[in-house]
């Protein structure tokens, strides 16, 4: 079975240049490990794919690719430049005096990427007081390989909504709560980032993905508790001592 536009499915993989067999991209945390790709802060757990849409991109090739797999198949996908990050471009190759990069100047090395008039580039070269800067994507012109596995198609609110979720909130998944009745959903916002910067934009793309994709649901609530944290503690009686 296929699936069809606007299908949201679960995905694990694995992606590296074709070239060179260089890993960039990974959804498991032990290949994350095993590539030095691990970032302590990084959550690492199945992608969340939305066929033919974009709430949930993927690269168009990948995408188009997926659309045709089932549930359960695992696979190698071909990506080609001009589905994936896009042929290079000549004339986004920059040469600039060094000093332009300030104090940066003297730290930076070939293969960092920096930001330059507002613009992210990797630095190719560095000599006789110049730099050149490669404004393409890193990746552009590569052809890229996923070792992929699909592992679910997400066709109940519930697990759509618990998808929805573990894919927006930067929290462990184990401090995800939500409540689905009739035709409303209460979702707990986790302690962790009540305070967060961010997080009324987070509220505002869960709210809209989740009527998007769960479109029988009229109603969703954000519970927030915030607890008095600076309430003295009462110490207990200290007892008479008897002789």
């Amino acid at each position: 079975m296929t699936f069809d536009k606007g299908s949201l499915i679960l995905v694990d993989y694995t992606a590296k240049v074709k070239d060179d067999d260089e890993v960039f991209d990974t959804t498991i945390e032990a290949d994350a490990k095993k590539y030095s790709l691990h970032e302590e802060n990084a959550k690492y757990h199945p992608k969340l794919v939305s066929i033919g849409e974009t709430s949930y991109p993927v690269l168009k090739g990948f995408d188009e690719a997926l659309a045709k797999t089932s549930v359960g198949d695992k696979l190698t996908i071909e990506v080609t430049p001009d589905k994936g990050f896009g042929a290079r471009d000549s004339t986004k190759v920059r040469m600039i005096p060094l000093r332009k990069l300030g104090e940066d100047a003297e730290k930076v090395s070939v293969g960092d990427t920096i930001e330059v008039d507002n613009k992210r580039g990797i630095i190719r070269f560095i000599g006789s007081g110049r730099v050149q800067i490669d404004y393409n994507h890193r990746y552009a012109g590569k052809t890229i390989l996923y070792d992929v596995n699909v592992l679910k198609a997400l066709d109940t609110p519930n697990d759509k909504v618990d998808a929805i979720l573990k894919e927006r909130l930067p929290v462990e998944d184990s401090k995800i709560a939500f409540d689905l009745k009739d035709k409303e959903a209460s979702i707990t916002v986790p302690e962790d980032i009540l305070r967060a910067d961010g997080l009324q934009i987070m509220k505002h793309f869960i709210q809209m993905d989740i009527f998007k994709f769960v479109n029988t649901l009229e109603k969703i609530s954000f519970v927030e508790t915030h607890v008095n944290k600076q309430t003295p503690t009462k110490k207990p009686e200290a007892k008479e001592k008897t002789a």
